[in-house]
Order: C-alpha cells, then sequence, then structure tokens
C-alpha cells in the first residue's frame, strides 16, 4: 500500500503482546533497585503526552524525570528499543489523517489494564491473595491518565496556555478529558475490558471517558503542531545610564559616545 498524508502506512513492527510483556519484565527488573519505578501503563501514557508536547523533548530530559538521574538507555537497549517503536506506533496514529471511529484499525489505541477485570477473572484463592495489598485498584486507563499528566506538569512551561483565547480553551478542554480519566470509576460496572465474558469492572460512563480522552490526545497534538514551539522573547540588553561611562571603552561618557 502507498503511504500518503491522508492514508499513512502503520509501521511494520508493531509491538506484539510478547513486546509488552518484555517492557513489564524489563520494569520490574528495574523495580528491583528502584521501587519507584512505574508501570508500563503510567510510561505509556507519560509518552503519549511527550509525542504530544509543544517541543521535542530530548530523551536526556525525559528518562531523568520518567525513572531517576540514575538512568543509564545503554543498560537497558531492549527497553530503549521497544519503546522507541511504540513511540513510532503512536505518533503514526496521532498523525493519521480522516481517523473519525474508534474501530478504525488506525486509530490510536492505548495500552491500559482493566486490573480491577484481571483480579476479578481469578479463581477466588488466587483472587484473595491478589488483593492482600494496600490502597485500592486503579480504574481503567486511570494509571495511563496519570502518567500523561505527569509529562504535563513536568514540561509545564510548554503546557502553558497560549494567547488565544480559543487555542486556550480548545487546550483546557483536551487536558480536561484527560483528568477526568485520571479519576476513579464510580458509576455501576457494566462490563470487562478484560475479558469479554468475565464480571463486570468498568462502566458505560468510563468507556466514553475513555474514548473522549483518546480524540483529546488527537486534539493536543494537532494543537501544539500547528503552534510549533514556543518563541523566547529575546531580552533588550539594558541601556547606560547617560552619565556612565561608554561601553565601548573609549572613556567617554555614554551620552557623549554612543548615546549621542
Amino acid at each position: 500500500m502507498t503511504s500518503t498524508p491522508e492514508n499513512p502506512t502503520p509501521p511494520t513492527d508493531a509491538l506484539t503482546p510478547e513486546d509488552f510483556d518484555a517492557l513489564d519484565d524489563a520494569l520490574d527488573a528495574m523495580r528491583e533497585h528502584d521501587e519507584d519505578v512505574p508501570q508500563w501503563e503510567f510510561c505509556e501514557g507519560f509518552m503519549t503526552a511527550l509525542i504530544c508536547t509543544r517541543r521535542e523533548v530530548a530523551p536526556e530530559e525525559y528518562w531523568p524525570a520518567l525513572f531517576g538521574p540514575d538512568f543509564a538507555p545503554a543498560r537497558h537497549m531492549e527497553f530503549v528499543w521497544r519503546w522507541k517503536r511504540r513511540w513510532a506506533e503512536i505518533q503514526t496514529a496521532l498523525d493519521a489523517q480522516k481517523v473519525e471511529s474508534l474501530d478504525d484499525e488506525r486509530c490510536f489505541q492505548p495500552e491500559c489494564l482493566d486490573l480491577r477485570g484481571a483480579i476479578a477473572a481469578l479463581p477466588e484463592e488466587e483472587r484473595e491473595k491478589a488483593l492482600t495489598g494496600d490502597g485500592d485498584l486503579p480504574s481503567f486507563a486511570q494509571v495511563w491518565a496519570l502518567g500523561f499528566l505527569s509529562a504535563v506538569e513536568n514540561w509545564s512551561e510548554d503546557w502553558a496556555p497560549p494567547r488565544d483565547k480559543e487555542v486556550a480553551e480548545m487546550l483546557a478542554d483536551g487536558l480536561e478529558a484527560i483528568e477526568v480519566l485520571a479519576g476513579d470509576d464510580t458509576e455501576p460496572p457494566a462490563l470487562s475490558m478484560y475479558d469479554e465474558e468475565g464480571p463486570p469492572t468498568v462502566s458505560e460512563q468510563r468507556l466514553n471517558d475513555f474514548g473522549e480522552a483518546i480524540w483529546a490526545v488527537y486534539d493536543l497534538r494537532q494543537l501544539w503542531r500547528s503552534l510549533g514551539p514556543r518563541v523566547q522573547a529575546l531580552r533588550k540588553a539594558e541601556e547606560p545610564g547617560r552619565n556612565d561611562p561608554c561601553h565601548c571603552g573609549s572613556g567617554k561618557k555614554y551620552k557623549k559616545c554612543h548615546g549621542a
């Protein structure tokens, strides 16, 4: 198939379920040395926000923000390789033209786990063991949204609202859709995103919010691409006083020299 702006060719090296398992394994290994290493779902949300950010954020900026200052990409080459492949997948999906349905095979689909559904699908004995940890289980896509907002917070200057009121409102609406997903799913569960036959753990409202968040990501990507990187205002050098020595070194007062 020929690639065109309206129908770009998807990456041929798309990540497989085995690749995502390998990413989880790599993060588990990192977590043995640093318990604050996040789950892949958080990483993917973080990555998605980086792709949407107004300017291109360099890896040497985002690795420390995500994994701490001691993270060395050279020690985790397979993880970095899969990270770059997933980055390409997401970027291609967000830049595809005329994507009008979530069912479109070109549409961006965040890699999110219905953890509540996965736990509910376990046999009772295993389910009790899995629920012995402290804290509530996150809602579907909640960790992804928290990762996205974490990147926005880390690069808050690049995400600052533009002066144009209409564009600023578009930005606020897009981020609000992500913030909604970062909250808990408190509506009555209606379905399972983990297993079609499993106990319901996700509400219809949550599924709608998930769809709205996907479209918000498209809007945020296009908004910042249309504006381009923020232009830094040039600061005018402070002008010497009229009776100060001239900056050229002539020995004259400024008013008698370059200030004349």
